[in-house]
């Protein structure tokens, strides 16, 4: 068995085209049809479903696909291992961040790192916060930052930044004369959410239950620009993290300090418990362990 066959098999599984697999692996479409025929006559069975429009994974193509990937990611690691005793202080890491929150925070961080490891790539990808935390999961990230919860059982967490939530509201709230609310006393507002894929979407619910209420949803979100205009023509109020409020338009919307109960927005470094890092990937959860500069940036 070539190991080139699990390669071309797993990647044509995943994009569920021959067409697509050929861009992405840069071979030619025939070539990576004679390696996978050849993977099925050696294993005497029929992976893939060709007849359909998308290429589907038979039931024995399935149990293939769980156990190339597998058998991939571990000679991936045995690549990185002797790289390593070669090429000391070398590699790269696949980290993910959250929108906003990448620009915001982390600029001189990684500067910070690159002067300490120069040889080191940092791969960088946005996705929101549910996201990240799946593709770490997958082994398709090294680390990410996300927040929390998250599933401990599965992840190793490095705490980074703890800061409240507050309410945002328009100038001409009733809430601009206040210091301070109570979540409770909220609960006949209009609420702006961000989407359920958004880590902040859960938090804010979950807040609002126990404060007694379901909040009222006006609208809901994908971008923190655009939930900061609908605060700021009237269409409602939002809770975001204190250190969000000053990417959004401070001349037309106030901050307010919600005083019961306290909610925090707690921002971790998270990779798998159980899967192989790299030295770059370790080096760079050490230098956040030891040296994260969050705080001093905020």
């Amino acid at each position: 068995m070539d190991i080139r066959q699990l390669k071309y098999f797993v990647e044509v599984a995943k994009q569920k085209s021959f067409t697509r697999a050929s861009t992405t692996l840069l071979v030619s479409q025939p070539s990576i049809s004679k390696m996978i025929k050849s993977l099925e006559e050696e294993l005497g069975v029929v992976l893939l479903d060709r007849n359909e429009r998308k290429v589907v994974l038979t039931d024995a193509g399935a149990m293939v696909f769980e156990q190339a990937q597998t058998i991939l990611q571990l000679m991936e690691q045995l690549t990185l291992s002797v790289d390593e005793l070669v090429h000391m202080k070398r590699g790269k890491v696949k980290m993910g961040l959250m929108p906003t929150v990448g620009s915001l925070l982390f600029p001189h961080t990684i500067a910070r790192f690159r002067k300490e490891y120069p040889d080191i790539e940092m791969q960088m990808v946005e996705h929101k916060a549910k996201q990240l935390q799946q593709q770490v999961e997958q082994g398709e990230l090294d680390v990410a930052v996300t927040v929390q919860p998250v599933d401990e059982a599965i992840f190793e967490t490095v705490p980074l930044l703890s800061e409240e939530l507050v309410v945002i509201a328009d100038k001409e709230h009733w809430l601009v004369e206040r210091e301070s609310v109570r979540l409770a006393e909220l609960k006949n507002e209009s609420f702006i959410l961000f989407s359920e894929e958004f880590a902040l979407h859960d938090v804010v619910r979950q807040a609002c239950a126990q404060a007694g209420f379901e909040p009222k949803v006006a609208y809901v979100s994908q971008l923190w620009d655009l939930v900061g205009e609908m605060v700021a023509t009237q269409l409602g109020i939002a809770l975001v993290p204190r250190s969000m409020v000053r990417r959004l338009n401070q001349r037309s919307i106030q901050a307010v300090t919600i005083s019961e109960p306290h909610i925090d927005w707690k921002l971790v470094l998270i990779y798998r418990r159980d899967r192989y890092l790299s030295y770059a990937a370790r080096a760079f959860i050490r230098y956040a362990e030891e040296n994260w500069a969050i705080r001093d940036q905020l």
